[in-house]
């Protein structure tokens, strides 16, 4: 069974930092590239950053130079450190699992930046 576990979520202040967690079982986490999605009220789910399963990261035009995504294969784990954080940046945060012919979901985890 496989399972994507996110966490770190929580309230902050603008200009704060977070970072989430996404632990994975079920998977050969290694092979699989990883991404961050989230979703904010009224809004449709966007992509956020996502890293391949050699390591290379890539990023929405809104969180660069704020957002970072790392991976640690020996605890199949991906992370997202937030930092910098705006109102704009409230939302559920999504780990995604991606490989053909099937990608999984994590749960998701709340992230609430106040002014």
């Amino acid at each position: 069974q496989v399972q994507l576990v996110e966490s770190g979520g929580g309230l902050v202040q603008a200009g704060g930092s977070l970072r989430l967690s996404c632990a994975a079982s079920g998977i050969t986490f290694s092979i699989y590239n990883m991404g961050w999605h989230r979703q904010a009220p009224g809004k449709q789910r966007e992509l956020v950053a996502s890293i391949s399963n050699g390591g290379t990261a890539t990023y929405a035009d809104s969180v660069k130079g704020r957002f970072t995504i790392s991976r640690d294969n020996a605890k199949n784990t991906v992370y997202l450190q937030m930092n910098s954080l705006q109102p704009e940046d409230t939302a559920v945060y999504y780990c995604k699992a991606i490989r053909f012919p099937r990608n999984y979901w994590g749960q998701g985890t709340q992230v609430t930046v106040s002014s």
